[in-house]
């Protein structure tokens, strides 16, 4: 399979992945909800790993500032993953934590659609390497 369509396939098992980490949090599916979690971040990595792949057949420079952009902005989505996760163990403990993880949660989500649409651009706005 190529590394493009490596990576549309893990970055669309993501997107599966975390509507249904949505539902599952949004029903008080705890236990689903943890197993959704963990599909997403293995998904996620894939999906990554799939991009840098994809990334060594185009000029990324070539496709301008968006490409400093989207890389900044695809780190700080990868660590803010964290933030839910951290306070989904602590909702998990005590459910005062349950708003902020939410919220977390959410602010996460958004981040990875700004991610995915920056790295669309990028994409269209880079030059293939012709081999």
């Amino acid at each position: 399979m190529s590394p493009t369509a490596q990576f549309v396939v893990f970055l669309v098992s993501t997107v599966v992945a975390l509507v249904v980490v949505v539902v599952t949090g949004m029903r008080g599916a705890r236990k689903a909800h943890v197993v959704a979690v963990a599909a997403t971040v293995v998904c996620l990595a894939l999906a990554i790993r799939a991009a840098l792949g994809v990334g060594e057949h185009y000029d990324l420079e070539a496709a301008g500032i968006v490409t400093p952009i989207h890389l900044w902005i695809a780190k700080v989505t990868t660590a803010a993953y964290l933030l839910p996760v951290v306070t989904g163990v602590l909702t998990w403990r005590n459910d005062r934590w349950r708003n902020l993880h939410g919220k977390l949660a959410f602010v996460v989500l958004a981040l990875t659609v700004v991610t995915t649409a920056t790295g669309s651009l990028m994409l269209l706005w880079a030059e293939p390497i012709t081999p």
